[in-house]
């Protein structure tokens, strides 16, 4: 049986493998003139990704279009995905929270994973804990900030990209494990980093790309990131397991998804194009720009990976005592 420490490995060693720049790949008929991509929100990492990877898929179709469908925490695209036709012209880009996560967060969700089919995993990225100005100087460790925290509860916040997301769960699953009330904070995007420059909240929970710029640069202190190994961005901030919490050890996973009737032979051509385009030079070192790590897992991993990961956020929504929304 696969676990979730073999998937998480298994991503730490295919993040390593080495690039050899163009590959060949079978001369094959393009599948439609057009194929669009969407995702769930506006302009940003995913968004990039997918212009990235979609540059590099010639092979599989002649125009592929990327389109933002905002709205809903990504829901707006999810839906639109779900009711497209399954022939492989439609497909999401998502982080995996999409469908691991929110079914659990949600009353009335309007989708079911079982309604896609995934395809392949195309780059992740740990979580990390960022402190601002207001948090004293000489906290410089998560031991430092819990102790901070505990010792003054009513500036124990963080911010993140929203509720119900899996970085509002990561803090929270902070704040239940260490033993204090770590108050969250939700914004817009990243709309939490200028508030933590300013002050006005103790600490924020985001991707590494997110603040990576402003940590390198001293306005913000990493205190640790939640990979299974230390960012390749950040070699000298432990991980989470290092600082003596590692039930808090996660990645963020960005996926392809197609309707679930989507042949079988379209899934695989779909794959292959993009396994190949995860090759490519420029990929790479485009996803370096973007501070995430190309990570490919197989297709049956994939699905067992949503699965498995589906079961372990369900007892983290469950155990912080968070309600479903609607």
């Amino acid at each position: 049986m696969i676990t979730r420490r073999d998937l998480l490995m298994v991503s730490a060693a295919s993040a390593a493998f080495s690039a050899t720049g163009f590959v060949p790949r079978a001369i094959a008929q393009p599948i439609a003139k057009t194929v669009h991509i969407l995702t769930g929100f506006t302009p940003g990492l995913q968004d990039a990704l997918a212009r990235l990877i979609a540059g590099q898929m010639s092979d599989y179709a002649e125009t592929i279009v990327v389109e933002t469908r905002p709205g809903a925490a990504g829901r707006v695209a999810v839906e639109a995905v779900k009711t497209a036709d399954a022939d492989g012209t439609v497909m999401l880009l998502a982080p995996l929270g999409f469908m691991m996560l929110f079914p659990h967060v949600y009353k009335t969700l309007k989708y079911e994973p079982r309604d896609f089919t995934a395809v392949s995993t195309v780059a992740s990225t740990p979580t990390l804990l960022t402190v601002g100005p207001k948090v004293p100087r000489d906290v410089r460790t998560l031991a430092d900030f819990v102790t901070w925290c505990r010792g003054n509860p009513t500036q124990a916040t963080y911010g993140t990209a929203g509720v119900g997301t899996t970085l509002h769960f990561m803090g929270a699953l902070l704040g239940r494990t260490a033993g204090f009330d770590f108050v969250h904070v939700p914004y817009q995007g990243n709309g939490s980093i200028q508030d933590l420059l300013k002050g006005e909240i103790a600490s924020a929970v985001m991707p590494v790309g997110s603040s990576l710029g402003l940590v390198r640069s001293g306005d913000l202190r990493a205190l640790v990131t939640t990979g299974p190994r230390r960012s390749a961005f950040l070699p000298d901030v432990p991980t989470v397991a290092e600082a003596g919490y590692p039930s808090l050890e996660d990645l963020t996973w960005y996926g392809f998804f197609v309707p679930a009737k989507t042949p079988a032979p379209i899934v695989e051509r779909l794959n292959g194009s993009i396994q190949a385009a995860l090759r490519v030079d420029e990929v790479r070192s485009g996803m370096v720009k973007l501070a995430v790590e190309p990570d490919a897992i197989a297709m049956d991993d994939f699905a067992r990976l949503i699965a498995s990961e589906s079961e372990r956020w369900k007892a983290i929504v469950q155990a912080t005592g968070f309600t479903p929304t609607n």
